[in-house]
């Protein structure tokens, strides 16, 4: 379909992309889907080829341009690729806007310039064994220590944080060099007692456990991480201490539009796909698209896919306009993500006993878009955000 959203300078950022993508991780992809993680020298290259951080300004080592439909680009990129592994979603399009916004200028200095060469690989804490959705439970606490501060005369309340608590299911938690972890800074105080502490690695009491072994999505490094009595510096602190719920909630829409683009370009993806092999599959002599049940099908999901696309353009030039709201990135994030979930399913089940094979790209799609429903909030949570706006 024609898509008015892009001007030439993102489709020759699209050509760059695409340049890098085929030459420097397509090849590497069986590779890394065995050793469940993508190798840091994907990350150098990827930053040497200013893919990294284009949104964060040049005095810092980024491209400086802040339009979001280059994120767009690289992510649906990715996609096209069957790249699934390599973290530069949640780099790009999640933790670069925590930094860019909340960072002052010693902490920009200190990690935007390897954040950007891919020095520095990035991951954010929120969910934990007994709380994912529910922000307001979070049991990981950073508690002051004011007689072992380290910027005392800086933090407002002076001292040290020590950091205790459990993180689960942190995608780049295997490689991240600085963790923006969620924890909670005054437990009398309900949302506004959460704060935002940035763990770097190497830290005294900071591990990780075991990559966990999960359906899909192979090559991303998903962790479990303990903090155990970590010692974070007071300028370790992103933002004011106590506002760390709130940041959350103001960088969420992003996120839920990031795996909304990525949903959509999947669905068109294995849509594709599937067409060109009930082009080419014959059955009792004919090729399998010519059945009119399996017409009807395709026609179903080209109608569904082309409306969801326009859907999430819409969506993404809203926020390039800063206008995108709470409830449209919900409404974005919940039916693209289950769109794509019910349009792979039925392109799967078309290609028959081949669509369970793991080398067919759709059989890998169908493992690889099971979280989307479930990770940056699942569907049930979007449909509240959605329902509570509506007054109910």
């Amino acid at each position: 379909m024609r898509r008015e959203l892009f001007e030439p300078e993102h489709e020759a950022f699209r050509e760059t992309v695409r340049t890098f993508v085929n030459k420097e991780l397509v090849p590497h992809i069986k590779e890394w889907e065995t050793a469940g993680v993508v190798s840091r020298e994907a990350w150098l290259a990827a930053g040497s080829q200013g893919l990294l951080g284009f949104a964060v300004d040049e005095q810092y080592g980024g491209g400086g341009v802040d339009d979001f439909r280059f994120n767009v680009v690289f992510d649906e990129e990715l996609v096209n690729a069957g790249i699934s592994g390599f973290g530069s979603l949640l780099h790009n399009d999640i933790i670069a806007p925590y930094l860019m916004a909340l960072a002052d200028e010693e902490q920009k200095q200190r990690w935007l310039p390897g954040f950007c060469r891919g020095e520095i690989i990035t991951a954010i804490a929120m969910t934990e064994p007994g709380a994912g959705s529910d922000l307001q439970g979070i049991r990981t606490t950073a508690v002051r220590d004011v007689g072992g501060a380290s910027r005392s005369s800086e933090a407002a309340s002076g001292g040290d944080f020590i950091l205790n608590g459990q993180k689960t299911f942190i995608s780049n938690g295997i490689l991240a060099d600085l963790v923006i972890v969620v924890a909670r800074t005054d437990p009398d105080a309900g949302h506004q007692g959460i704060s935002l502490l940035v763990v770097e690695r190497g830290m005294p009491g900071f591990e990780r456990g075991r990559n966990l072994d999960k359906i899909g999505l192979k090559s991303q490094d998903t962790a479990e991480l303990f903090f155990n009595d970590v010692r974070v510096p007071a300028r370790n602190l992103l933002g004011e201490e106590g506002q760390g719920f709130i940041y959350l909630m103001q960088n969420l829409p992003q996120e839920r539009l990031s795996i909304a683009v990525a949903s959509a370009a999947t669905a068109e993806k294995v849509l594709s796909i599937t067409k060109d092999y009930c082009r080419d599959r014959t059955a009792f002599a004919r090729p399998i698209g010519k059945f009119q049940h399996i017409r009807f099908e395709l026609a179903e999901m080209a109608t569904e896919v082309e409306i969801g696309r326009v859907f999430t353009d819409r969506c993404i030039m809203d926020h390039v306009r800063g206008e995108l709201d709470v409830e449209h990135a919900a409404m974005a994030k919940w039916w693209l993500s289950e769109l794509n979930k019910r349009v792979v399913d039925r392109c799967l089940q078309l290609h028959g006993g081949y669509g369970y094979m793991t080398e067919y790209p759709v059989a890998k799609a169908y493992l690889d878009s099971r979280s989307q429903t479930i990770y940056g909030g699942t569907t049930e949570i979007m449909k509240e955000i959605i329902g509570r706006s509506m007054g109910f």
